[in-house]
């Protein structure tokens, strides 16, 4: 799977467990609640405040 920051919450943690702790760094510490089932990284970095490049740049991955 390609991910990119279209990519949901759970599909990055399954593709990259790794990406938890990058993720707990930026304040998200919900990663296992139901909104991270359809939550993408997008809307997670939307909804905590952080920048979307800064956050794909530690977890490794695209844009899009």
């Amino acid at each position: 799977m390609a991910l990119n920051a279209d990519t949901t919450i759970a599909d990055l943690l399954r593709e990259k467990p790794e990406s938890a702790q990058v993720l707990f760094r930026f304040g998200m510490g919900c990663l296992g609640c139901a909104i991270a089932n359809n939550e993408t990284i997008r809307e997670a970095a939307q909804a905590h405040g952080v920048p979307l490049e800064e956050m794909l740049s530690a977890l490794g991955i695209a844009e899009a």
